[in-house]
C-alpha cells in the first residue's frame, strides 16, 4: 500500500479496521464520499483540546534579506536599508553581500537602518543601486574579539475555535411501527444524517471564518476558521496577462517557487473539475500520472514533478459549488490537525425527544475545529480557467 505523509496506518480501509467513533465510521462507510478531507483527517494524529479556543506556536527562520534604501557610491561607508523585520538581525560583525555586484561588506556600527560598513571585503567594491538586494551572509570577527550583540525571534501564536455541529433526525411513533418495503426508516435517516453531518464539517473546514459571538456571555457561539481563510499563499490566475490562463511553464514555476517552497515534497491537492481538466491537458504532454489506489480510503492520482509530488483528488464538493470549479486547495497533511473538544468528538445522541413527543429524535453532535501549524506550507490556486 502507498503511504501518504502525515497519515497513520499502512493502507486502505478494510474489514480489520475498527473505528473508534462515528467520524472514523463515516470514513469507513464513505471512503470516496462527499467529505474526503474528513476521511484523511480521520487518519491523522487528531488531538483533543480542553478549551474551545486552542492555540499553537508558529515559528520559522527569518529570510535575513534586506533592501537598500537609496543609491550608494563605491566609496561611501554608510549604507541605509528599508525598515523591515530583518533589520534587527544585523549586528556589528555581520557580513552583507550585494547580490547584484557580489561585493562583500562588514558591518562596523549599527544605527537603526543606517549601517557603517567596511567596503569591498576581498576586493570588488562597487556602487550600490537603490533597492539593491543585500543578503546577511554570515558573521566575521577578529581574533580575540568579544561576543556579538545577541539576536532572537519569537514564534507567532495562532489560534482557532471549536465549532458545535449538530444534525438531528426524527420519526413519528406511527412511522416507526410501519413495515416499509424500503427498509428501516430510522436507520436510513441516521445514515443520511451522518453523511450530512460530516459534509457540514467538511464545508466549514474549507469556508469557515474564525469568530466568537457573545464571547463574554454564558452561551457564546463560536465558528472555526477554515482553509480558505487561513491559507495565505494564493495564486489568482485571473490576474495573469491573459485572465484565467496559467501555462505549463507558469504552473511549473508556481510549483517550484511557491507550492513546494515550504514544507514536505508530497502534498494533497483537492481540485475542481476545471482545474483537473487543465492538469490532464498538461499531463498528456509531459507528466506520468499514476493512480494511488484507495490510499486511506481516498483514490488519488499522483503527479510527479521535479519540485515534488501532488496527490490530486477531484473533490465532490467542488462539483456542487460552481465557484470552486477552477480552484485547487493544496495541503501539507503533517501540518493539519483535527481538534475536538475533549469528550465531544462526533457522537450519536439518542432519544433526545421531549417527553410528550410521540416518536423518536436523535442527533449527531461534534464540537471540533481545524488546526494549521503553519500557513505557508499550504497553497490555493483559483480562477484557473485555461492552459
Amino acid at each position: 500500500m502507498t503511504a501518504i505523509l502525515g497519515l497513520r496506518g499502512t493502507g486502505q480501509f478494510d474489514s480489520d479496521f475498527r473505528p473508534k467513533n462515528y467520524r472514523e465510521l463515516y470514513s469507513l462507510l464513505e471512503p470516496n464520499g462527499t467529505s474526503p478531507l474528513q476521511s484523511l483527517l480521520g487518519m491523522t494524529s487528531s488531538e483533543a483540546t480542553d478549551d474551545p479556543e486552542f492555540r499553537n506556536f508558529r515559528d520559522e527562520l527569518p529570510d535575513r534579506v534586506l533592501t537598500g534604501n537609496g543609491a550608494v557610491t563605491n566609496t561611501a561607508t554608510t549604507v541605509t536599508v528599508a525598515n523591515t523585520a530583518d533589520v534587527p538581525f544585523v549586528v556589528v560583525g555581520s557580513l552583507l553581500s550585494n547580490t547584484a555586484t557580489n561585493e562583500m561588506m562588514r558591518v562596523t556600527a549599527v544605527n537603526g537602518t543606517d549601517f557603517t560598513v567596511t567596503r569591498g571585503i576581498g576586493g570588488g567594491a562597487a556602487a550600490i543601486a537603490d533597492g539593491a538586494e543585500l543578503v546577511i551572509a554570515g558573521f566575521a570577527d577578529q581574533e580575540g574579539g568579544s561576543s556579538p550583540t545577541p539576536v532572537s525571534f519569537d514564534p507567532v501564536v495562532g489560534s482557532n475555535f471549536t465549532q458545535i455541529f449538530k444534525t438531528s433526525v426524527s420519526i413519528t411513533g406511527t412511522l416507526d411501527s410501519t413495515n416499509l418495503r424500503t427498509g428501516d426508516k430510522e436507520q436510513e435517516d441516521l445514515t443520511k444524517a451522518l453523511k450530512m453531518h460530516m459534509s457540514d464539517i467538511e464545508r466549514a473546514f474549507f469556508f469557515g471564518k474564525k469568530a466568537e459571538v457573545n464571547g463574554s456571555s454564558a452561551t457564546p457561539t463560536r465558528y472555526t476558521g477554515g482553509l480558505l481563510e487561513s491559507i495565505t499563499n494564493v495564486t489568482d490566475a485571473s490576474t495573469n496577462t491573459t485572465a484565467g490562463q496559467m501555462t505549463e511553464k507558469v504552473f511549473d514555476r508556481t510549483l517550484v517557487e511557491d507550492i513546494f517552497a515550504y514544507g514536505n515534497p508530497e502534498k494533497v491537492c483537492f481540485a475542481g473539475a476545471g482545474a483537473i481538466a487543465n492538469l490532464m491537458e498538461i499531463g498528456k504532454n509531459r507528466w506520468q500520472p499514476t493512480s494511488v489506489d484507495n490510499a486511506y480510503g481516498v483514490s488519488f492520482t499522483r503527479y510527479t514533478t521535479f519540485a515534488g509530488d501532488l496527490l490530486v483528488y477531484l473533490h465532490p464538493m467542488f462539483r456542487q459549488i460552481p465557484s470552486m470549479k477552477n480552484q485547487m486547495v493544496i495541503l501539507d497533511m503533517p501540518h493539519l490537525k483535527y481538534r475536538n473538544l475533549d469528550g465531544r468528538d462526533t457522537q450519536l445522541q439518542r432519544d433526545i425527544q421531549a417527553p410528550d413527543f410521540d416518536g423518536k429524535k436523535h442527533q449527531y453532535m461534534t464540537e471540533c475545529g481545524l488546526e494549521l501549524s503553519h500557513s505557508k506550507v499550504h497553497h490555493v490556486i483559483k480562477n484557473w480557467t485555461s492552459v
